[in-house]
């Protein structure tokens, strides 16, 4: 356990932060449950097949609480933040995570996230949901794509932007539909993180042909992805730039609904912050050793 004490910026008081590394599913989703549609992918990472690769620590302070998790996946990193900003702040100090990572936090949180990170993408995000009940599918020959679809799928992505380097356990870790016009896959949609076991999906990675757009078929294999998914989840995500109107249009089409706004971004760790925090972290563990807490005075 952590015991971050902070100065307040208008006095000479300081207000202690615990911060607790936490192991309990049910604690944590019981954190997570309230904001549903926000925290869907944490909500997943508790999959059992999952949550051993995560990181998750709770911040308690006297202005609130904050949740951080630190998670894996065969796409790389991810950081995901709720709560109270100064209690993010205090967790932040300590546990910055790794250099790279794929950000989601709140709108309050931007500066602390600034504080720490360079956000590539800081526009706002709309949070979209949808349950089974409000799902309107439309029919469309898209298909599951499976790990021989590979070179086809990078392919497509690398249409703009460069090169892809997607394998083959992201198809296998996840739920990919395509369309194809005769040999070339022309649109695809997928998953950023499903649970069966938490019966909770976010929808993500669609993307359609330059050549092919304005034809409907990211509808058609959003659909694909979200019928499939709607099977096993009571819930299913996507996130959408707040100014994207034509992308709204699509997913509103569909049954999803706004839920919530987030900044939902690449992050980049800025340096030395990981060193500091390295340090921080065994001065606050030396402070604390009597009474087998870590101890931080800022």
């Amino acid at each position: 356990m952590t015991s971050v004490s902070r100065e307040s910026p208008n006095a000479a008081t300081r207000a202690e932060h615990r911060i607790t590394e936490l192991s309990d599913p049910a604690e944590i989703r019981s954190l997570l449950e309230p904001q549903r549609a926000y925290t869907a992918y944490a909500l997943a990472q508790l999959d059992p097949r999952m949550f051993p690769r995560n990181k998750w620590y709770r911040s308690a302070g006297p202005n609130g609480q904050a949740l951080l998790v630190h998670s894996k996946s065969p796409l790389g990193n991810a950081l995901f933040a709720l709560g109270d900003a100064t209690a993010l702040d205090a967790v932040l100090s300590l546990h910055p995570g790794p250099r790279f990572a794929f950000g989601s936090v709140m709108l309050d949180h931007k500066a602390i996230a600034r504080k720490y990170f360079l956000m590539t993408r800081p526009q706002v995000m709309l949070r979209m949901t949808v349950e089974s009940d409000a799902f309107r599918p439309v029919a469309a020959a898209a298909q599951r794509l499976v790990t021989s679809d590979i070179k086809a799928v990078n392919r497509l992505y690398s249409m703009e932007g460069g090169p892809t380097a997607y394998r083959t356990e992201h198809l296998d870790d996840a739920i990919y539909y395509g369309i194809y016009e005769g040999p070339e896959l022309i649109s695809i949609a997928g998953t950023h993180v499903f649970s069966v076991a938490e019966r909770i999906a976010v929808v993500g990675n669609v993307f359609t042909h330059p050549r092919y757009r304005g034809q409907g078929l990211a509808k058609a294999s959003t659909s694909a992805v979200t019928q499939h998914l709607l099977a096993d989840c009571d819930l299913v995500a996507l996130t959408v730039e707040k100014d994207n109107d034509a992308a709204v249009a699509v997913y509103s089409g569909l049954g999803y609904e706004t839920k919530c706004k987030l900044h939902e971004t690449p992050i980049v760790r800025k340096e030395p912050i990981g060193v500091v925090s390295f340090v921080r972290r065994a001065v606050a563990g030396w402070r604390g050793r009597a009474e087998g807490k870590e101890i931080v005075t800022r």
